[in-house]
């Protein structure tokens, strides 16, 4: 046991030391760029910026010690306590019962010393961070941890633990999938993350206006653009492979030794090279399941799978929309998932939508481009008017949503799909499903035309899926399913459509 109190390793402190400092670095930036004007420091005043920066840092540094001398934490009387504070000390008891998970990380400074960061988290912590946080103790302690609390928990009795411990000693922990080499690197290959690592870097390069003459740059592009558009469009394609690469590399390091177990009642995740991952999600607190299918990986027969978890946070989504199965063939996700959630079903015919909804999709994938190319064509006339060839792989995403949407009831399940710019489908379960919300506007009334929504549990925020222009007595029928059976349980009530917009 773990009476005795024990502090966290020292790697805490410069963990925390670290984190601080990184939050301060571009307001450290602006200070230095403001106070230093055009020449160097010629009185004390010019070194004041200077003096202000050693005196936070210094600050940090020694209050980042003082929190690490007063964290401690122990197991005591079923419970794990912990006492903290830099100037105010203060206690936190939380009950084994309450809590649900604890989610090992490692990062670099955690690898360095073979140490984990274990993330508590408990039904009450949903709505915010984890409930506790123990920055970096030994895998060991972890393990131990881990195997204190989960025992605590099981005991009904001593011939119901015995028989646990036996089971557990009987059957090794069944591994589901393991993610090949080759999947990863197609799904690094496929998965669209250049423009992130773009957007990441001009929004990084944002922050130094004061310090790289933009202006100056533009201007020279200016040149190099009237003179040699060739070299510029060979320019871009360059820095989108490059872009490209890194996103391909990121995703190979963060989806690396990607393993799915399946341990008595609960799924184990691992992940990661560089920081390693364990995430554990009990099976009681799956709401639903989420296919996701990108333009490139859906003709090939590719999907991506992932959980809806009524535990996790609003800061903490990992926990929350957790992927199971990173890439696999669709004709192999009902094999795998069988052992998971044997009670949904995956091979369903689905409806589609009306005909009249083609158009409404199509028109409102144009719209969002019309504006862009009117001023396009206008600033760069008459070169401008080739930004009108936008309106045919717009006309094209609208005509895919329209082809990808549809609905299914088997039982007390509820099949939704749609798509933004991939193809997502949920599959919901009745019991569930937190609200479902219908709505119609002036133009989908004419049409008798109906949006639904239907929302369940997930992290701190839910998890959501909307089908759009669905005929009106499809969605009368799935009102009507929806209706709660047991009537001393819950009064039905008719279901209305709001008019909306």
């Amino acid at each position: 046991m773990m009476s005795n109190p024990k502090r966290l390793h020292p790697v805490a402190a410069v963990s925390t030391f670290l984190k601080e400092l990184k939050d301060l670095i571009f307001p450290f930036i602006i200070l230095m760029i403001v106070g230093k004007g055009g020449k160097g420091p010629t009185d004390i005043w010019d070194y004041l910026p200077y003096i202000t920066a050693t005196a936070v840092i210094g600050f940090i540094f020694f209050s980042g010690i003082i929190r690490w001398l007063r964290f401690t934490y122990r197991v005591e009387e079923e419970e794990l306590r912990i006492e903290y504070g830099l100037f105010v000390k203060k206690k936190r008891y939380i009950p084994f019962e309450r809590i649900q998970s604890l989610n090992f990380s490692e990062g670099i400074l955690q690898r360095i010393f073979g140490l984990v960061k274990v993330k508590v988290e408990t039904a009450g912590s949903s709505l915010g961070e984890a409930e506790a946080e123990l920055t970096a103790i030994s895998k060991e302690e972890a393990k131990n941890l881990e195997e204190i609390i989960a025992s605590s928990k099981r005991k009904e009795s001593k011939e119901q633990e015995l028989n646990i411990q036996e089971e557990q000693a009987k059957a090794p922990q069944e591994v589901l999938y393991k993610a090949a080499f080759s999947d990863l690197l197609i799904m690094g290959v496929t998965s669209g993350g250049a423009g992130v690592v773009i957007a990441a870097i001009l929004a990084f390069l944002s922050q130094f206006q004061e310090l790289i003459p933009y202006e100056k740059i533009f201007h020279e592009l200016e040149h190099v653009v009237k003179n040699g558009i060739v070299f510029v469009i060979v320019l871009v394609v360059l820095a989108l492979i490059v872009a490209w690469g890194i996103a391909v590399i990121g995703m190979l390091l963060k989806y690396a030794n990607f393993t799915l177990k399946k341990v008595d009642e609960d799924l184990i995740i691992t992940r990661g090279l560089i920081e390693k991952r364990q995430i554990t999600v009990p099976l009681k607190r799956i709401q639903g399941v989420t296919m996701i299918e990108n333009l490139i990986r859906q003709p090939f027969g590719y999907a991506t799978v992932q959980i809806e978890s009524a535990g996790g946070s609003i800061t903490d989504t990992d926990s929350a929309s957790v992927i199971i199965l990173p890439l696999i063939k669709k004709s192999e996700i009902k094999g795998i998932l069988k052992d998971i959630v044997p009670e949904y079903e995956f091979n369903l015919a689905y409806s589609s939508l009306p005909k009249v909804a083609l158009t409404r999709y199509i028109f409102r994938q144009l719209l969002l481009v019309i504006v862009p190319i009117v001023v396009i064509s206008w600033l760069l006339w008459p070169y401008g008017l080739w930004s009108i060839l936008l309106l045919i792989p717009m006309a094209l995403l609208g005509y895919w949503r329209y082809k990808d949407a549809g609905w299914n009831i088997c039982g007390n399940q509820l099949s939704l799909k749609f798509r933004l710019f991939s193809k997502q489908t949920m599959i919901l379960k009745k019991n569930r499903i937190q609200a479902m919300e219908y709505s119609q506007s002036w133009w989908q009334r004419r049409k008798n035309i109906v949006s639904l929504k239907a929302t369940i549990k997930s992290g701190g925020l839910g998890k959501t899926g909307r089908v759009v222009d669905i005929d009106k007595q499809a969605a009368l029928k799935i009102a009507e399913w929806f209706k709660p059976t047991d009537k001393v349980h819950r009064p039905n009530k008719e279901v209305e459509i709001e008019p909306s917009e």
